[in-house]
């Protein structure tokens, strides 16, 4: 069993990432009911939840049936941040995570995200005045740090272990490598076999089928799998790991009709939640995935990601459904 304070997990717990515009509640609702074991918002940015503005404090929406969730939250302010803790209890969350980790440009250059791994100390200072501030438990994501020659990731652990983190999941890049190359797991194998680390070492990058998350579990050691880009137009990868951990085979392809069925169902919760225009402009990331490996797809793919009328979308759905009804997925 692993525990994040006082939150009970299965062993080697899979965890969806926070992931801009895509980690919502019908994507979140959708991986928790395929078997994530831990579901995050989208991060929550401290000064436009400050400033009241409408997207951040819509991110703070959160719902029984996804439990445990966490809402993520980055800034660089104290001030701003430890304001944001108490606006944020009142959605009543499981778990508040502090970004340290995003490598994106207008984040960093407010240092907040992975700019902060420039600053360990002010890092930790964060990181314990939070602690402080509540009684949920905080959580850090981050990155191995700014760049090659500044990872100092075991000493970061430790300390933020010591201010009162509860959990650490870690990226295997820093943020000078951006998602480029390959995500390096050893260090953070290393945070994890510090004798003086006790609280969960999660790992993040690069977990893409169920025989990488094999490999962190029982290569590296870590106590649980970070989901993020395999997860995207994919809910169904949490069940696909768990299966093959559970049995050393790999479930069936997903069938067509249990696609459409998601990307439809997903659609409609998107529309639902906020409203029309965005639920149909942000859930069309996920369409290249929902039909991967469906050929001669693109006609179809070009109409899902073009239509601005929910109910061309859903036409196509039924096109989809009509026109490929004897395709079988290759695993």
């Amino acid at each position: 069993m692993v525990k994040i304070d006082n939150i009970e997990l299965p062993d080697f717990p899979l965890l969806l990432a926070p992931m801009e515009d895509v980690s919502d509640p019908p994507f979140r609702a959708l991986c928790k009911e395929q078997g994530a074991d831990v579901v995050y918002t989208e991060f929550v940015s401290s000064e436009g939840l400050i400033r009241n503005a409408a997207k951040s404090v819509m991110k703070l929406d959160i719902y029984e049936k996804e439990r445990p969730v966490g809402i993520q939250i980055f800034g660089a302010n104290l001030e701003s941040m430890l304001r944001t803790i108490d606006i944020v209890e009142q959605s009543n969350p499981d778990i508040i995570d502090i970004n340290f980790g995003c490598p994106v440009k207008k984040v960093v250059s407010k240092g907040a995200g992975a700019g902060i791994l420039k600053d360990v100390c002010l890092m930790e200072k964060l990181t314990a005045e939070m602690v402080k501030r509540t009684k949920l438990p905080i959580t850090v994501k981050t990155r191995l740090g700014w760049d090659h020659n500044s990872i100092r990731i075991v000493e970061v652990a430790e300390r933020l272990q010591d201010v009162g983190c509860k959990a650490i999941a870690i990226h295997g890049r820093t943020r000078a490598q951006m998602y480029k190359g390959q995500a390096d797991w050893r260090p953070i194998a290393e945070v994890k076999n510090n004798p003086r680390m006790h609280i969960p070492v999660f790992g993040n990058g690069d977990v893409d089928s169920p025989e990488r998350a094999m490999e962190m579990r029982d290569t590296y050691g870590l106590d649980g799998a970070m989901i993020g880009r395999a997860s995207i137009g994919n809910p169904w990868f949490f069940k696909q790991v768990k299966h093959f951990f559970k049995t050393g085979e790999h479930l069936a392809p997903v069938a067509l009709e249990e696609r459409v069925n998601a990307a439809r169902r997903h659609l409609q919760m998107a529309i639902d939640w906020k409203g029309e225009t965005l639920g149909v402009f942000e859930t069309r990331r996920h369409y290249t995935n929902y039909f991967k490996g469906i050929p001669h797809f693109k006609a179809y793919r070009t109409k899902m990601v073009t239509s601005d009328r929910p109910e061309d979308v859903f036409a196509t759905f039924d096109e989809v459904l009509d026109k490929f009804a004897d395709h079988q997925f290759i695993s």
